[in-house]
């Protein structure tokens, strides 16, 4: 690992520093190359990181801001009070390359806003995209696109993500000719809206593309693609709904029962018996090694953790970004973008 630095809203999220903090230290001492540059009211932050070895408070710089955005702030107004905020401090950090890449728990809205104002767009990509990877049962992953940036999107900014999706998934899960897939209701030629039969269409005549048709939602998670492709409204819900089963399956083996404490452990490790193969399975797509969207289409990496991700799942949101970082995700997909921009006009 060489060395980076990564910008952190640190207030960001439900539980801000209590979270945050705990994680940055994980993720210091997994990169003895990395350093954070945090954002936030240094009040909270100094007592938790007064606890860490010297070596890891040599590693952090905090600038102070007690500025926070309210979530429930309508986006423009938001975007309006975001002068001084820990979220906007972070990404500017980012645009003025004091930070290779950012991560926050914010509002989602207002980080997509606040990056596409203050973040240069890669060239011939109208509109990032909310990307990530879901895990498969199979312990592999799969990249989806969109999540939630672009509730509605037509057939040009679904090509546009499956563009993207393509290299994302060629570089980060060390593919060639990743399969790709669009998210449907049904896997029959005329069904789904028009924009996604459009983009259907579109996608069979890109014959550098592996796109093997439409996916349904049932079927995301048993590896039958490498690359889910939809608009961010379908891709939210249908992202949502997985890590909502996997969590509440997952409690299902942990849940304490009204029995005694023989009875409870001897129910657990019977069930656990009967269930080891899927227990095991269930434990490698637990919703937390999965956490952080980036958003993709901008030139530097921009992460979303989710708002109520714990420690854990914040650290993995923070390796996630050093990932991308490392492999040059935006440049690699700027040059795959200007490289089939310039087979067109040959």
């Amino acid at each position: 690992m060489t060395r980076l630095t990564l910008a952190l809203d640190v207030m960001g999220g439900d539980f801000g520093p209590r979270i945050t903090i705990p994680a940055v230290s994980l993720a210091l001492d997994k990169n003895p190359m990395l350093s954070f540059i945090l954002f936030g009211d240094q009040a909270q932050i100094l007592p938790l990181i007064n606890r860490f070895p010297a070596d890891f408070q040599q590693r952090i710089q905090v600038i102070h801001t007690p500025k926070t955005i309210d979530d429930k702030l309508l986006f423009m107004q938001a975007l309006r009070q975001s002068k001084g905020s820990s979220m906007r401090l972070a990404i500017e950090a980012v645009a003025n390359g004091e930070a290779q890449g950012c991560v926050s728990g914010g509002n989602t809205g207002l980080l997509m806003g606040l990056a596409k104002n203050l973040i240069a767009p890669l060239p011939n990509i109208d509109r990032p995209a909310l990307t990530s990877l879901i895990p498969t049962i199979n312990g592999k992953s799969s990249v989806m696109l969109d999540l939630g940036a672009n509730v509605e999107a037509d057939s040009q900014l679904l090509l546009q993500f499956a563009e993207m999706g393509n290299i994302f998934a060629e570089v980060m899960l060390d593919l060639v000719y990743p399969r790709l897939a669009l998210l449907n209701i049904g896997t029959e030629e005329n069904k789904g809206s028009q924009q996604i039969r459009e983009a259907h269409q579109l996608l069979k005549q890109r014959n550098h593309l592996n796109y093997t048709g439409f996916i349904e939602g049932d079927k995301l998670m048993n590896h039958n693609t490498d690359v889910v492709i939809c608009d961010g409204f379908s891709g939210n819900i249908a992202l949502k709904t997985l890590e909502g089963a996997a969590k509440n399956i997952l409690s299902f083996f942990k849940k304490p029962t009204e029995d005694s404490h023989l009875c409870r452990n001897a129910k657990r490790y019977l069930l656990r018996a009967i269930f080891y193969r899927y227990y095991r399975k269930l434990q490698q797509i637990n919703p937390d090694r999965h956490n952080g969207a980036t958003l993709l289409g901008l030139s530097s990496v921009v992460v979303k953790s989710h708002g109520g991700a714990s420690t854990n799942a914040f650290f993995y949101a923070i390796q996630y970004a050093i990932q991308q970082i490392e492999g040059e995700i935006p440049v690699k997909i700027s040059q795959g973008l200007n490289k089939l921009q310039e087979n067109r006009y040959v």
